[in-house]
């Protein structure tokens, strides 16, 4: 199975595709319409996107974008619940506006990066040291570390996933991953075919951010140092390393049906379980309004399943 390259996210009552520089997002109003928004989005390495290209290093790029791209659709989307205070606004209080949102934008992304780093990289490490006492192997409470680190994300996902507003999201973002695993195997994107595809797929950033869980262990097992800053400094420091390589892998398995990689990507696809939820007919609908604003699925299909004689 040749991967499409399309990539997504679920906003709010709405979902964002993106297949190379093109990103579309498909929001359903209050009112039952469905309004689609088309642009593009070059990344945050402008002139250098070479960088965006080298393995290791173009995974870091592609958090990055991922984080400001995704901040930046949700914003998009929000702002269809607002209209009524937006039409209130002149020009010059809603550029002030778009400014303020621009500045919290940039601001969000930050703190963002700070609390994730916080809570899955430092956090697991200190309380992991409690244990010292009863096990003074680093080794033994580094692979300790990592497995408390990965719990703290599963009670995460299942705290968030008892909000109303976010089983609404988890049901849009099965409505893209769905879209996505009808379009990879062959068959033409329709309500009727989504509805029966898979909501789990191998390149989800669910599965993603296992691999970084999971890679980490590996590497702090590698890496050993003596005191406790240090130890602090080192998680931090090789967290572009750690989702450099976890990209490369999420890549990998995306583009491959190798049985080594569809046992490693099983975790990940058995969490999304959690992170997404099936649709109903109307998000599958706003779905594929996304999908097709982006991306030639027809092409695509007769590409790779009619010339083979596959359908």
């Amino acid at each position: 199975m040749k991967s499409s390259n399309i990539g997504g996210q679920a906003v709010l009552e709405g979902i964002m595709m993106k297949h190379q520089d093109l990103y579309a997002v498909a929001v359903r109003k209050p009112d039952g319409e469905i309004v689609v928004e088309k642009d593009v989005y070059r990344g945050i390495a402008g002139n250098a996107r070479g960088l965006t290209k080298i393995p290791f290093v173009r995974g870091v790029f592609n958090f990055i974008d991922s984080m400001i791209l995704g901040i930046r659709t949700l914003t998009f989307s929000a702002s269809f619940f607002e209209e009524e205070e937006e039409q209130k606004r002149t020009k010059t209080e809603q550029a002030k506006q778009d400014r303020l949102e621009k500045w919290m934008m940039g601001g969000t992304v930050f703190l963002s990066v700070v609390i994730a780093v916080a809570v899955f990289m430092i956090l697991p490490y200190f309380l992991s040291s409690f244990l010292k006492p009863v096990i003074p192997s680093y080794h033994i409470r580094t692979i300790l570390e990592g497995l408390i680190r990965i719990g703290i994300f599963i009670l995460y996902v299942l705290l968030i996933s008892r909000m109303k507003d976010i089983q609404r999201t988890f049901m849009y973002h099965g409505a893209e991953h769905k879209c996505i695993n009808c379009i990879e195997h062959g068959l033409p994107l329709t309500v009727e075919n989504v509805r029966i595809s898979s909501r789990q797929h191998k390149r989800c950033g669910t599965s993603f951010l296992f691999f970084v869980l999971a890679i980490s262990i590996i590497l702090l097992f590698l890496i050993q140092v003596e005191t406790v800053w240090m130890r602090v400094l080192v998680r931090i420091a090789l967290l572009p390393v750690i989702a450099g390589i976890s990209y490369e892998v999420l890549k990998l398995a995306g583009n491959t049906e190798n049985p080594v990689l569809d046992l490693l990507s099983r975790p990940g696809l058995a969490i999304q379980k959690l992170t997404t939820k099936e649709p109903d007919d109307q998000m599958i609908e706003v779905a594929i309004k996304a999908v097709e604003a982006v991306f030639d699925w027809r092409a695509y299909e007769r590409e790779n399943f009619h010339a083979s004689g596959t359908i």
